[in-house]
C-alpha cells in the first residue's frame, strides 16, 4: 500500500517550527509539572527537547503560572533552548493573558478549547478576547475541541436539528458531528475576528479510534486548516502505544496530519520523554522522518536460550538515542542508519547484511563467534568475552567514516 501525498493545508509558523503547508510532521509534547515551579517545569521542557519535542505545551491554568512563563522562557534561552512554548487555556485565559503580557509575548502559540473559554453568555466574547490577544501578539491558536469538554450549545443545537429528520441519525454520529463543527465554526469566528487562516491549527481529538479516525477524515474534506493528530486519552503503557499508532498511522497513511502528539499516561515515576520516543517511532516506522538510527532485532526463540543478544540489542538502542543530541549536529543523516543485533544463524547473517551495519551472535549449540556485516559485507568476527563493546566501537567507527 502506497502512501498518500499530504493534504494541502495553511502553513503555520510557531517560533521557527513550520506546521502544515507540506512540511515534516512536527512532534510536540506537553509538561506535567506545575507551571509556577519554572526550575521543574525548565527542566522538563529541556529533557523533552532534548529527546526530540520540537514544540512543548505547558499549562497556564492560574497568576502563578502565567507569571511564571517569561521566566520560563528566559531561563530555557540562556541555556541554548529553542524550543516554542505553547500555552495551554482553559476558563480563564482572557484574564490570564490580559494581566500578564509578558506571559503572551513569551508564547509561541496558544491553546484554547472553545468548550472550555467560557458558559453561557460569556462564552462570546470571551472567545473573543483570546483571538484579539493572539492578533495583538501575532501569535497562531490551536483550536483545540476534545470530545470530554465538547461545546454543549454546538452538541444541543445539532442533537436538536436530529430530531427533526424523518430518520435520525444515531448519537455518535451526532456527537462527532459536534465536534467538527464547533471546531470549524469556532476557526470562521476566529477568521471574521483578524486571526489569519495561516495562523490557525485545529485539533478534534476523541479517545476511540475509529471515531477519531471517522473526525479527521471529515475535517480533512471539510477544511485546509493545519491539523494536529493525537487521541485525547492514549492511556497507559502498551494500550496507549497501540492505539496511538493504530489512529495516528491510518490518518497520515492517507496525507492527513501536520503535527502529532502521544498522549501516554505516564507510569509512576516514569519518563515524560517517552511519549516523544513513541511519536518518533511512529513517524520513522511509517517513513515519514529519520530521528535516530533503528535497530533491528529479532524477537527469539528456542535457538536463543541466551539473553545475550537482547541486552546487546537494548544497550545499542539506548547507546544510539543517548547520542543523538550530539551526532544530530555533527553526523548528517545517521538518523537514517540502521543497525541489526540479530541472536542466531537462521536469519542473522541475512539481516546483518542488510542493515548498514549488522551482528550475527551464536545461537544455542553454535560456534561462540559473532561476524560483523557492514554495507552487506562481512569486516570481523567477535569472540571472547567483551564482544559488545568490541561492536559499540565498531558501530562508532561506522558512523564516524561514514556521516562524519
Amino acid at each position: 500500500m502506497s502512501i498518500s501525498p499530504r493534504k494541502n493545508t495553511q502553513q503555520v509558523l510557531i517560533g521557527d517550527v513550520k506546521v502544515g503547508g507540506g512540511a515534516p510532521i512536527v512532534v510536540q509534547s506537553m509538561t506535567n509539572t506545575d507551571t509556577a515551579d519554572i526550575d521543574a517545569t525548565v527542566k522538563q521542557i529541556m529533557e523533552l527537547a532534548t529527546a526530540g519535542s520540537e514544540l512543548v505545551r505547558v499549562t497556564v491554568n492560574s497568576e502563578a503560572a502565567a507569571r511564571s512563563v517569561a521566566e520560563i522562557r528566559n531561563k530555557l534561552d540562556q541555556k541554548g533552548f529553542s524550543v516554542p512554548i505553547i500555552g495551554d487555556f482553559h476558563f480563564n485565559g482572557h484574564k490570564l493573558l490580559d494581566k500578564y503580557p509578558d506571559c503572551a509575548a513569551a508564547l509561541a502559540k496558544f491553546r484554547i478549547n472553545p468548550g472550555n473559554v467560557g458558559r453561557g453568555k460569556s462564552r462570546d466574547p470571551q472567545f473573543a478576547q483570546m483571538i484579539e490577544f493572539a492578533c495583538r501578539y501575532n501569535k497562531p491558536v490551536r483550536i483545540g475541541v476534545n470530545g470530554g469538554s465538547l461545546d454543549q450549545a454546538v452538541l444541543t443545537r445539532l442533537i436538536d436539528e436530529n430530531r427533526q429528520k424523518a430518520t435520525p441519525d444515531d448519537l455518535s454520529v451526532v456527537m462527532r458531528e459536534a465536534i467538527i463543527v464547533s471546531a470549524l465554526e469556532s476557526a470562521a469566528t476566529a477568521h471574521e475576528l483578524g486571526l489569519p487562516r495561516d495562523k490557525i491549527i485545529l485539533s478534534c481529538k476523541i479517545s476511540n479510534v475509529q471515531d477519531l479516525i471517522s473526525i479527521y477524515q471529515d475535517l480533512s474534506n471539510r477544511s485546509d486548516y493545519a491539523l494536529h493528530l493525537g487521541l485525547t486519552e492514549a492511556g497507559m503503557g502498551s494500550k496507549g502505544i497501540v492505539s496511538s499508532a493504530a489512529a495516528l498511522s491510518v490518518l497520515m497513511q492517507q496525507g492527513i496530519g501536520d503535527t502529532i502528539r502521544i498522549s501516554l499516561t505516564p507510569e509512576p515515576g516514569g519518563a515524560r520523554t517517552k511519549e516523544v520516543v513513541v511519536a518518533q517511532e511512529i513517524l520513522q516506522t511509517m517513513g515519514f522522518r529519520s530521528f535516530v538510527p533503528m535497530v533491528i532485532a529479532c524477537p527469539g526463540c528456542g535457538r536463543t536460550t541466551s539473553d545475550y543478544f537482547q541486552k546487546l540489542a537494548m544497550d545499542i538502542q539506548g547507546y544510539l538515542r543517548d547520542q543523538m543530541p550530539i551526532w544530530r549536529e555533527k553526523y548528517q543523516g545517521v538518523e537514517e542508519m540502521e543497525v541489526a543485533v540479530m541472536g542466531c544463524v537462521v536469519n542473522g547473517p541475512g539481516e546483518s547484511k542488510n542493515a548498514n551495519i549488522g551482528i550475527s551472535l551464536p545461537g544455542t549449540g553454535e560456534s561462540p563467534v559473532a561476524p560483523v556485516y557492514e554495507d552487506g559485507q562481512k569486516t570481523v568476527t567477535l569472540k571472547g568475552d567483551n564482544i559488545a563493546g568490541e561492536f559499540q566501537q565498531i558501530v562508532e567507527r561506522y558512523i564516524e567514516s561514514h556521516y562524519g
